[in-house]
């Protein structure tokens, strides 16, 4: 999230949006379009020609192997892209419990004390 609130580079945030859209328009689109190809595929097997099913079956795969393509160079691209700003837009925060600052202060007033100590020493 805090990628997306970053005031970067637009080109990126559109790329993602885009292709977010497109996964979720083509995905029930290529399950529909292959359900229908191998139901096709099954009932010319059963009552026509088996050229036409082996067709069928062919563009399923050549239709289902363009959106796994499609999909796994996508995720890949924004992966990439997500790694990369990951690595130049780097943001520490520091928590420190309670009880650590209460001990951290007591050290710290104890280092002071010595200080005041050391300080009306004269060195030889």
């Amino acid at each position: 999230l805090q990628w997306l609130r970053n005031p970067g580079p637009q080109h990126e945030k559109r790329t993602l949006f885009g292709d977010m859209v497109c996964f979720l328009f083509i995905t029930p689109l290529a399950t529909i379009s292959g359900w229908l190809c191998l139901r096709g595929a099954v009932d010319h097997l059963h009552f026509s020609s088996r050229l036409e099913a082996v067709g069928l079956i062919a563009l399923t795969v050549a239709l289902f192997t363009i959106y796994l393509f499609w999909t796994l160079v996508s995720f890949r691209y924004h992966c990439r892209l997500y790694n990369e700003w990951r690595r130049t837009n780097q943001r520490v925060i520091l928590l420190i419990p309670k009880s650590a600052s209460v001990l951290s202060n007591q050290q710290s007033l104890l280092g002071l004390q010595s200080l005041k100590r050391n300080s009306k020493e004269t060195i030889v």
